[in-house]
């Protein structure tokens, strides 16, 4: 399990103090309300996580780290896999999801219970509860539905919710099924505040419509105050959602993307995010934080910020032993230490998917070779050279390397010993420009 550093080890004088100066506190009830509550007695709070893919995806990762953080402050946490809203999906902005069944919601839902588990506390004293709101919503009917709490919800309301504005503006429209998400997520908060006495919910900033009609119902039923607040959504450097709506998923699942491509992209991250990025996505220090920042400034080819973001994040959700490989892989491909005949394969191929070049049929896939074939040819086939003779040029100048090892002969062929994992012989021009060939 990842070692978080609480609040008062990051020099906060309190929670809300540091989620304020994290950036993590958007949309919330009144503040002041909220201050209370999560710097008082230990608190129940809640997250809901739904099983519309395999695997959840850095967006959901702000979620977890907000939970581990107020689970590291004492407060009580509930990690609600939405076996039943599953089902049907939350509203999105870019149109109606497809209903998936029953079958593969139950299975995703396992996977993510998985995920969520690695990362918050599972034992000890204050350990997360796992729910599903299929063990509620199941058992009740069409009627006990509307007239327990459908009734209690103003169509009025439901209606001016943004994301239901938006799509009711759009030339699709929104279902039935989509529109009574927002019931079913307030009923969930109701049931666990009797159940458990949870009070807070939390819940990214698109959620916010969603979160309050919990509020709302729980206000309503049973006369009571609670609490809700978003995190900002995380976009990329083009202000770019970054989830899988948008076809650009940062997937957590270790086998939807590889340890070594979730340490790649934070890595890749620019200078002008840092601040945001260490401060949301790590448990960092303030002082460590403002320091990086400032290296970033006087030093900004040292990438220290970097390497401490990625190392971080990627230890934080994959494990210290798979970020380690993750950089032994990095250091090793591009010549900076480490042998290559040591990666396995399974880290090799993810470590180099990005070498793939156009198939001629509007896809992507490895160039081939086969023991015979000259380096410069390779190297061509390999996207590394638009030319043999710009090939051979290179090589003649000392710029070409397969495997690492300086090419020295213009008519160098390859060899079977030189497919790592009898699969993928790697080939460089100069120091970051990196090829690949598969056996043929």
């Amino acid at each position: 399990m990842a070692q978080v550093t609480d609040y008062r080890q990051a020099g906060f004088g309190s929670l809300f103090e540091e989620l304020t100066w994290r950036e993590l506190i958007s949309q919330s009830t009144d503040r002041e309300q909220l201050a209370n509550a999560l710097n008082g007695e230990p608190v129940t709070y809640y997250c809901g996580f739904d099983p519309t893919a395999a695997s959840l995806h850095i967006g959901n990762l702000v979620q977890l780290i907000i939970m581990r953080h107020l689970q590291e402050a004492g407060h009580h946490p509930i990690a609600l896999v939405g076996g039943a809203t599953g089902l049907i999906g939350d509203p999105r902005q870019s149109g109606e999801r497809t209903l998936n069944a029953k079958e593969t919601v139950a299975a995703w839902a396992g996977r993510l219970k998985r995920q969520i588990g690695g990362i918050l506390e599972v034992s000890g004293d204050n350990p997360v509860r796992f729910v599903s709101n299929y063990d509620w919503t199941a058992r009740m009917s069409v009627i006990d539905f509307l007239r327990d709490v459908g009734k209690n919800f103003r169509l009025g309301t439901m209606l001016s919710k943004d994301i239901v504005a938006r799509r009711l503006q759009s030339d699709e429209g929104i279902s039935f099924t989509e529109f009574s998400y927002q019931v079913l997520q307030g009923n969930d908060f109701l049931h666990l505040y009797d159940e458990f006495g949870c009070t807070l919910e939390l819940g990214g900033s698109d959620q916010w419509g969603n979160l309050t009609s919990g509020l709302d119902l729980i206000r309503k039923v049973r006369g009571e105050a609670v609490n809700v607040f978003t995190s900002p959504i995380i976009t990329d450097g083009q202000g770019k959602k970054f989830g899988k709506s948008e076809g650009n998923a940062l997937w957590l699942d270790p086998s939807m993307l590889s340890p070594y491509k979730f340490y790649q992209f934070w890595f890749n991250q620019p200078d002008d995010q840092m601040e945001k990025l260490l401060k949301a996505f790590t448990f960092l220090p303030k002082s460590e934080i403002e320091r990086l920042v400032l290296e970033t400034r006087d030093d900004p080819g040292a990438r220290e910020a970097q390497k401490t973001l990625a190392w971080e994040v990627t230890s934080f959700v994959h494990g210290e032993e798979a970020t380690r490989q993750a950089l032994d892989a990095a250091d090793a491909l591009f010549g900076r230490g480490g042998d290559l005949a040591t990666i396995s394969a399974e880290i090799l191929e993810s470590s180099i998917e990005g070498l793939k070049v156009d198939d001629g049929e509007g896809g992507k896939s490895f160039a081939t070779a086969a023991p015979g074939d000259r380096v410069a040819e390779a190297g061509v086939s390999a996207g590394l050279f638009p030319s043999v003779s710009t090939a051979r040029k290179t090589i003649k100048s000392g710029g070409v390397y397969l495997n690492n090892v300086r090419v020295e002969d213009q008519d160098q062929q390859l060899e079977a010993s030189d497919f790592l994992s009898n699969r993928f012989a790697l080939i460089r021009r100069g120091k970051k420009a990196l090829g690949a060939v598969q056996l043929r």
